[in-house]
């Protein structure tokens, strides 16, 4: 039964899209006065995630969901959001610091920090500002699609001169508007109490929708959304990172190794790569009883050499791993699970099997990078693969560890031209960044209590769907009345101070008149 309501709630949403499609076509794309950015229009044609991310945030009403687009669109066309890069923006905005990307809260998501203390209003620079933190979101957007981040602002040493409402507002459309379903909080840190006023009126600006995402946090209540390995000491964290720039901070992504040894760090990682895929040949021929010899990759015959001794252990090896439900397609390899990799506290759960297709004509090198290489066991972390040919990558946690929300992988991929002469480490390093092919994906902690959930993100209505969303649809509806009835009771407070200082002002008149009246009748 709840397979069938979840077909049918898969169906509806499916509906909704098209009519919203549909519908932006005919009544907005009719004129041809190229109000919009015609990559945007192709992506709307074809991302159902985008629209049905727009018809979420708008309650699955397609008339609210068709204004909010057109105003998104517009504003990527009018700020050139598809072509903001680095050189467009002024050095001295990524100098300051004042913005940046680092960190995750306790969930998983991504921390969006903005320190207030160093932001000043100037008319003069608002448009270069508000186009860094389109820059900042964007980039973001394309590298973990689906995500959402957490928006911290750090009001430690701040004052009133530091607060620039047009420019929080424009921050505040940019998650009500612009980026549907990409605000997971936002949290106000050690805010002094002069600023209450002030975010008041951000408040209100929320919206119903978001109101419930706006939290105030003390220095020592802000651990109960981020944990102290990623909050400055300042806020009694032990994060040593201090930005600087260039380069932008980004994900320390490393490679993992195959089995039980020292963690090298981002530098070595590089150098030692050849020698650590010389351990896993030399490994391999000793459980195959074959012997292998560490040399170039040649991989007319390695390919097929080292294929006859993986096929001794592959069943051995991706046993027990947890298969993918999902794919992302990308320009030289399809990867599959598409976004998470899914582990669980039983010994069952502690494998996850990567599966990558090489969708070229030529082989394609690829290699798998985490933020947390102490944790997991990664076979094989680097290597290549054949015209049309598929690899199967076994990632486990290694002993006793556990898999976080904030655990990254990084699958990096690149084609192979001159695939007889070229060492994988030598390639690495020689291969520019244009051509290199990146695709994130994420840890999902399975809970424990609960029976095993297969993640499948791609499906529109999860487990219940028809269920949760009408809770949701609930929930938002009680917040939207909650919201009005504050702001009438704000309205109602506001009259009752007018009214009580009118009758004040009577009482005076009156207490006037009175001894004007006294005064006046006394006999002369």
């Amino acid at each position: 039964m709840a397979e069938v309501e979840q077909y049918e709630g898969a169906q509806d949403i499916e509906k909704k899209i098209e009519e919203t499609r549909q519908r932006f076509k005919n009544e907005f794309l009719q004129d041809l006065s190229e109000k919009y950015d015609s990559r945007d229009v192709d992506r709307l044609q074809s991302d159902d995630a985008l629209v049905e991310g727009y018809l979420t945030w708008r309650m699955y009403v397609v008339e609210d969901t068709l204004k909010m687009i057109d105003e998104s669109l517009q504003w990527r066309k009018e700020y050139g959001v598809n072509d903001l890069t680095e050189s467009i923006i002024p050095k001295w905005m990524f100098e300051t610091g004042a913005v940046y990307l680092h960190g995750y809260d306790k969930e998983g998501n991504k921390l969006f920090w903005f320190k207030v203390k160093l932001h000043v209003k100037d008319a003069k620079t608002i448009l270069d500002k508000k186009k860094y933190i389109a820059f900042w979101l964007e980039r973001y957007a394309k590298k973990e699609p689906g995500m959402p981040l957490t928006v911290v602002f750090d009001m430690a040493e701040s004052g009133l001169s530091n607060i620039d409402m047009e420019f929080v507002k424009y921050i505040i459309n940019c998650f009500k508007v612009y980026y549907p379903k990409f605000l997971s909080k936002m949290i106000i840190v050690d805010m002094p109490w002069i600023m209450n006023a002030a975010w008041k009126i951000v408040k209100s600006w929320l919206g119903p929708e978001a109101i419930s995402k706006l939290k105030f946090a003390s220095k020592a209540e802000i651990q109960t959304f981020i944990d102290p390995e990623y909050l400055p000491p300042h806020m009694g964290g032990t994060d040593p990172f201090k930005y600087s720039y260039p380069p932008l901070p980004d994900d320390d992504f490393q490679t993992p190794i195959c089995d039980n040894g020292p963690i090298v760090s981002e530098d070595e990682t590089e150098s030692k790569e050849s020698e650590m895929e010389v351990k896993d040949a030399l490994e391999s021929s000793f459980n195959s009883e074959v012997a292998v010899k560490p040399k170039k990759v040649n991989f007319l015959e390695d390919s097929l050499r080292a294929e006859d001794n993986d096929k001794v252990d592959t069943n051995a090896r991706i046993k027990g791993a947890r298969k993918p439900l999902t794919t992302f397609k990308g320009p030289l390899l399809d990867v599959s699970p598409a976004e998470e990799l899914s582990f669980g506290s039983g010994e069952t759960e502690k494998k996850c099997l990567i599966i990558l297709s090489n969708v070229t004509k030529n082989q394609v090198a690829f290699k798998v990078r985490t933020t947390a290489p102490e944790k997991y066991r990664v076979k094989p972390s680097s290597s290549c693969c054949e015209p049309g040919a598929s690899i199967d990558i076994v990632v486990s946690l290694h002993g006793g560890s556990q898999a976080s929300p904030q655990d990254r992988f990084l699958v990096m991929a690149a084609e192979m031209d001159n695939v007889a002469s070229q060492e994988l480490a030598q390639f690495w390093k020689e291969v520019p960044k244009t051509k290199v092919m990146e695709h994130r994906l994420r840890c999902h902690v399975l809970e424990s209590a609960k029976p095993t959930v297969s993640p499948l993100r791609d499906s529109p209505v999860e487990t219940g769907g028809s269920g949760q969303l009408e809770l949701n649809t609930m929930l938002m509806r009680v917040m939207a009345c909650n919201s009005r009835l504050e702001q009438k009771l704000n309205t109602c407070l506001w009259v009752q101070k007018v009214l009580i200082g009118l009758v004040l002002v009577l009482v005076v008149l009156n207490l006037l008149c009175l001894f004007l009246l006294g005064t006046s009748q006394q006999p002369s």
